[in-house]
């Protein structure tokens, strides 16, 4: 497979903003590329556009611009002239492209420094953004059960959300409405509740929309450590070593299981 100058770009993006999920695709087989870098550069780009700036109204106008631009894929408009937005056009469904948009309206969250709302704006905010993404790149390469998918997503958002955790209290923000030992183990077991339930019906994910779900591999890790030690999270230690990392991630891309 030739990668234009398009989809390098992506990949350079992806590798340098996303390191994790750089790993998952180039586990995955070489032709799922053209489909997984475009979408998770996307990622990088919405999920950093509130961060580079103070001003609320220019972060506001960047997430725009994407909401913007798959609008235009979705509506079937030329899509604008973009390294990322271009090879996301040659790959997304209308539906699809009007999933995604769903992913970047919740990101507003990021723009301002109020707390959830409750349990549900919490949860809707995982399930649409990491939800919606694995869901969008899961149906973008074959056939899948969409609530399998997003059970899936779900508990990936949440060990992702965790793990990122200093950092966002660090950026002055309160990402959990109960950060205690004990509202993170109930946060870890739903998130494990989730995985088991998605992984009971793996058999309705197809072969060729499996490598999806490669960027989920160290979720069961991180919410299983945080269940055992949520002082873990405060810490900044749930992820696994380099090796142990590769090495699982190896595992899965062999054996096709998650």
């Amino acid at each position: 497979m030739t990668f234009g100058a398009d989809l390098t770009a992506c990949a350079r993006i992806v590798e340098r903003g996303d390191p994790d999920r750089f790993m998952a695709v180039m586990a995955a087989p070489v032709a799922t590329r053209r489909v997984l870098f475009p979408l998770y550069a996307f990622n990088v780009e919405v999920a950093r556009a509130p961060w580079v700036t103070e001003e609320p109204m220019i972060a506001e106008m960047r997430l725009q611009w994407w909401r913007d631009a798959l609008e235009e894929i979705a509506t079937g408009a030329a899509p604008r002239r973009h390294e990322v937005v271009t090879p996301l056009a040659e790959i997304l469904s209308p539906d699809l492209a009007k999933a995604l948009d769903t992913a970047v309206s919740v990101r507003r969250w990021d723009i301002y420094k109020d707390p959830f709302e409750d349990a549900d704006h919490f949860e809707t905010y995982l399930a649409e953004s990491a939800g919606t993404l694995l869901w969008v790149a899961t149906a973008s390469l074959g056939a899948a059960d969409e609530t399998t998918v997003r059970d899936l997503g779900y508990a990936m958002g949440l060990a992702n959300w965790l793990r990122a955790l200093p950092q966002l209290e660090a950026r002055g923000r309160i990402p959990l409405l109960d950060g205690t030992p004990a509202g993170l183990r109930l946060l870890a077991r739903d998130g494990l509740d989730r995985l088991t339930r998605a992984r009971r019906n793996r058999g309705k994910i197809s072969a060729e929309a499996r490598p999806a779900l490669l960027a989920a591999w160290q979720t069961g890790s991180i919410l299983r450590k945080t269940l055992k030690t949520p002082e873990a999270v405060a810490a900044g230690t749930l992820a696994q070593s380099d090796g142990r990392k590769r090495l699982s991630l190896m595992w899965q891309a062999a054996s096709g299981r998650w």
